[in-house]
């Protein structure tokens, strides 16, 4: 028998954590934090795993919402063996240390165990690794032999490192797309899949509500960002870019020094700090033994200053620059909602946020703002006036609504689960591949409830 249970996330963004038990052999797919809420509500489920059969804990990428909750996971069920790709681990060395610091600084609540920088490095040196599209086999510690299971990792397109991950089950055949992107960006090109049929596809719904109209091709993008950057920046004033460390950070700044080089953009100060710059060294290490769109391209050629070197933020405004800064969501406590409070002030300089918001967060009601709107950010009394320009781009590391429903043309499944959409975004993607595609069960994931293959 075949079963998939969300232990977190499914029917939204964030806490991904999936069990599969594949006749007898527990496989965990990601095990991720809610990025929005605190404490154990944070956290997936685990209790929905006590008395299952555990395995193996395979890590799609090192986002937060993909792997944080992983040092809680391995305390608690000591004995599963984690896998990923060998990038994935590099980077997970960097993210759990650093959500290990965010964590203590947010987290207040004295029933939440933490674990310590020691426990990372231990886990680290746990994980196991494979290499994108080599076979490894998944052996069930109770030697079931029907429950063995071959594995595959191919490159999802979406961060470095980021995979889809591919089982054969004596010949049933399952794909977890993971984040799943199917265009190039500027470092990372478009994911890879699996050249057979498919028996049950696991697929991500991010942008299943989102009309493509509105997302352009990125060098498109990177046309309309630069045109709209030289305004500000040719009249004196300074552009503050939210983004993710990982991922975001580095496309935005490949994207950014490659407009530059082409005459496209003024050319001024860039200011990059914190883990991301030690993220760029993973990528540039990195860059001769994953697909690139340019495997000479070196992140570390940039010229870049160190905003965690400044003694005031005001020396942004001293001349005019482009400063990266996470988070992307502009979370209170990090750097781009720091800067943010700045900006907002400054009447010839901007704000100009390049992916994902959640509705729940400061970057979203930052982000829906206009010149000379009054907002109150953080459930503050005082309202902050918005005297800078809000610029609002869609530099997308995800798949398109489209590119989501030709992957089920593509691998012709029999089953579809759909995961890590909000409700609208997975009602569309069901009701497409119901009208599109007979045949196929479509599922959607909710956490807690069991679905039998």
């Amino acid at each position: 028998m075949i079963s998939f249970l969300p232990v977190g996330g499914g029917n939204e963004i964030g806490a991904n954590c999936f069990y599969l038990n594949i006749n007898g052999n527990g496989i965990i797919l990601d095990c991720g934090i809610h990025p929005q809420k605190e404490g154990i509500e944070s956290l997936p489920k685990f209790e929905l795993l006590e008395n299952k059969i555990l395995d193996y804990a395979l890590i799609s990428h090192a986002h937060q919402d993909h792997i944080a909750a992983l040092p809680f996971l391995i305390k608690k069920f000591p004995y599963i063996k984690i896998i990923t790709t060998p990038q994935t681990r590099a980077l997970a060395e960097l993210t759990l240390h650093n959500a290990v610091s965010i964590l203590k600084k947010e987290i207040t609540d004295e029933q939440f165990e933490f674990y310590t920088h020691d426990e990372v490095d231990l886990l680290i040196k746990m994980i196991n690794y494979y290499e994108y599209e080599k076979e490894f086999s998944l052996s069930s510690y109770h030697q079931i032999t029907e429950a063995d299971v071959i594995a595959t990792f191919f490159d999802a397109g979406h961060i470095l490192g980021s995979s889809g991950i591919f089982l054969n089950n004596n010949g049933y055949k399952i794909f977890y797309t993971g984040d799943i992107n199917l265009a190039n960006q500027a470092i990372q090109p478009a994911a890879i899949l699996p050249n057979t049929k498919i028996n049950t596809l696991i697929l991500e719904s991010t942008y299943g509500a989102t009309d493509s109209i509105g997302i352009l091709d990125w060098q498109k993008e990177a046309e309309r960002f630069a045109k709209e950057a030289n305004k500000i920046l040719t009249a004196g004033g300074s552009i503050l870019i939210p983004v993710f460390a990982l991922g975001k950070l580095q496309e935005m700044l490949a994207t950014i020094w490659l407009l530059m080089q082409k005459g496209k953009l003024s050319q001024v100060d860039v200011f990059t700090g914190g883990i991301g710059t030690k993220i760029n060294r993973v990528y540039d290490y990195n860059r001769y033994v994953v697909n690139r769109i340019d495997k000479e391209f070196e992140l570390s050629m940039i010229p870049q200053i160190d905003y965690t070197q400044l003694s005031s933020p005001d020396e942004f405004f001293k001349n005019p620059s482009i400063v990266l800064a996470a988070s992307g969501m502009m979370i209170k406590g990090t750097s781009s909602y720091d800067f943010a409070m700045r900006f907002l002030q400054q009447k010839n300089s901007a704000i100009f946020t390049v992916g994902y918001m959640d509705e729940r967060t400061p970057g979203y009601l930052i982000s829906r703002a206009k010149r000379g709107d009054k907002i109150f950010i953080d459930n503050s009394d005082k309202p902050i006036e918005v005297k800078c320009e809000i610029k609002n781009f869609r530099f997308s590391a995800h798949a398109k609504r489209e590119q989501l429903i030709s992957i089920v043309k593509k691998l012709k499944p029999d089953n579809v689960i759909l995961i890590h959409g909000d409700e609208e975004a997975i009602n569309w993607m069901g009701k497409e591949i119901l009208k599109s595609f007979s045949g196929i069960k479509v599922y959607v994931a909710v956490c807690g409830k069991e679905i039998v293959l």
